[in-house]
């Protein structure tokens, strides 16, 4: 299973389109707190749309608590890191991967990036850039493991309006 980790998000829309990245791509979502919202903060619903009721989530009061119950490696995304995601071996070894996200303002305590440094990850950007938008680093990080890993028990084709809508599409 693929754990999204957000270290003390403060951004409920950030949140939200992250539980809906979630649930599309079958992830759980692990929040350590504080949370800079509350989980029934319209702005989280309002971008997590209606997959927030499908998506496993999971709280914590705080780091430690996290970490105690982690069951598999843990990879941080960070600008400090020195790897591209795409350097990594993502292949499904059967176990728990751990994608560690951090809040927007500050991102993932230093002194735990700092245990951790064999396993920080940067995505590439330009030198003047420091970050991108925390729901966009993590769908571009989630869908580099499934990529990894083949996409398993994710679908290829529209399911709602069938697979074949556009060709059986009349047009005036």
């Amino acid at each position: 299973m693929i754990h999204i980790v957000l270290f003390q998000p403060e951004i409920p829309g950030n949140t939200g389109n992250i539980l809906r990245t979630a649930m599309a791509s079958g992830c759980t979502v692990d929040l350590i707190e504080p949370l800079g919202f509350s989980l029934e903060d319209k702005y989280l619903r309002r971008s997590g749309m209606d997959y927030i009721k499908n998506c496993e989530m999971h709280r914590y009061p705080d780091w430690d608590t996290f970490e105690a119950t982690v069951q598999g490696p843990m990879v941080f995304l960070t600008r400090y890191g020195r790897k591209p995601p795409s350097s990594f071996d993502f292949t499904d070894d059967g176990r728990n991967l751990y994608l560690v996200f951090g809040k927007e303002s500050t991102g993932v305590d230093k002194r735990i990036l700092k245990r951790h440094l064999d396993t920080c990850l940067r995505l590439p950007m330009i030198e003047t850039a420091r970050s991108l938008n925390l729901s966009n680093a993590v769908a571009v990080t989630v869908y580099e493991v499934l990529r990894q890993r083949g996409y398993p028990g994710l679908s290829f084709s529209e399911q709602l309006k069938g697979e074949s809508f556009l060709e059986d599409l009349e047009l005036d």
